[in-house]
């Protein structure tokens, strides 16, 4: 009987171990920043990310919450030291990666790095397999606040464990950083990373085009992206999200009107919002799209739901969101090749509980009416039609 008190303590503490796993309280919301690939790819350097964090500064993307500043592939020499460390490539970045990210810090934004759960990273640097809590501490060291771990050259590796293992560094290194596993979906990370990891890549990489070019076959177009995330939504929440890769807003291969889509899809999923233009010389309608207010707190609505289609009709689909405080977001999806005239009827829209909403243009923040009448935009080919409901007083 002298045991009873000592198994209930245990069996209190056992829920605290469990939960134990990663850096608890990080991205309560979905991460938003920039990174180097989707523009630069292995062309990244201490100069333009200096240039770049100024730019998200002064174009005012930083205060709409894009503080993540990650340096992807290439950024180091092609073999570690004597001690088994990690090193800039001293040409790319002359001052260290601890002054990096003192500069990025000393602007209001945060440091992210790359490395691969592989024995080499995806460009054929030095991956982390067999160094995780060395490397570790060497991110805690440089202030490094979010760590995109790729799945190149991973051999037979299990993916759990792997980032498991690349997890428990974290944490024993003592510096809250926010885990991004850039395993590519392919053993369902949604099924286990939410112990591991504050994010996950649930498909291949993004490229720059609503249908893939077929250029590359792990490349896929934004939409093909959206279609691979449908019944995912279950799995995303407060500190633990579905990644459907980076955003291509602004950069060549979209319309305007694809942006403008992308940008309104990737809010409905709650997807991290890790922008990949380049933001030192964005046209004022890519800013316009990346700063948008009213997407951005869709996205970033605390509640912390994901998206899900609700239905699918000839050209054209309906996306839902549940937001806090019992509003909704909704998107007209247009999926055919030419303009057209989308109607929003909330009497369709079964999810609605309330006797009426008023309804809000998510894009020009206008209001748009009550939704006791059906409301009715013209829309571009690819482009979404978005709009926020609260319930009516």
């Amino acid at each position: 009987m002298k045991r009873l008190p000592l198994l209930l303590a245990l069996a209190a503490l056992a829920p605290v171990c469990a939960r134990a796993d990663k850096f608890e309280g990080l991205a309560l919301t979905p991460p938003m920043g920039w990174n180097t690939w989707n523009t630069f790819a292995g062309d990244c350097s201490e100069s333009l990310l200096k240039a770049t964090a100024d730019a998200l500064v002064d174009s005012g993307m930083r205060d709409a919450g894009y503080v993540y500043v990650v340096i992807d592939d290439c950024w180091m020499k092609k073999e570690r030291d004597a001690a088994g460390n990690l090193v800039p490539n001293p040409v790319k970045f002359p001052s260290g990666m601890k002054a990096l990210g003192d500069y990025l810090h000393s602007k209001g934004l945060k440091f992210g790095i790359y490395n691969c759960a592989g024995t080499l990273t995806c460009a054929g640097y030095p991956g982390g397999r067999g160094h995780e809590f060395q490397d570790a501490l060497l991110y805690a060291s440089w202030g490094v606040d979010y760590l995109k771990y790729d799945w190149c050259n991973h051999g037979t590796a299990n993916a759990p464990e792997t980032y498991k293992t690349m997890s428990d560094a974290l944490l024993a290194a003592k510096r809250p950083i926010v885990f991004s596993l850039c395993e590519w979906g392919e053993n369902k990370p949604w099924l286990w990373a939410e112990r591991v990891g504050h994010l996950w890549r649930t498909t291949g990489d993004i490229g720059p085009g609503y249908i893939a070019n077929g250029k590359k076959e792990w490349e896929h177009g934004w939409k093909q992206l959206l279609d691979m995330n449908v019944g995912l939504e279950k799995y995303a929440g407060p500190g633990h999200w579905n990644d459907p890769d980076m955003l291509e807003v602004g950069n060549k291969g979209l319309t305007n009107a694809e942006s403008r889509g992308h940008f309104a899809m990737w809010c409905m999923l709650a997807a991290p919002l890790i922008a990949g233009n380049d933001v030192r010389h964005m046209t004022p309608e890519t800013r316009a799209i990346l700063t948008n207010r009213t997407l951005i707190a869709i996205d970033q609505d605390p509640l912390g739901h994901e998206g899900f289609r609700y239905r699918v009709d000839k050209d054209k689909e309906i996306w839902a969101k549940e937001l806090s405080n019992k509003s909704w977001a909704v998107a007209l999806l247009n999926t055919g090749d030419a303009p057209a005239k989308l109607t929003l009827d909330a009497h369709e829209l079964s999810f609605l509980s309330q006797p009426y909403y008023q309804v809000t243009d998510a894009w020009t923040g206008a209001p748009a009416g009550r939704s006791t009448e059906p409301q009715v935009s013209s829309v571009d080919s690819h482009d979404v039609a978005l709009y926020v409901l609260k319930p009516g007083n």
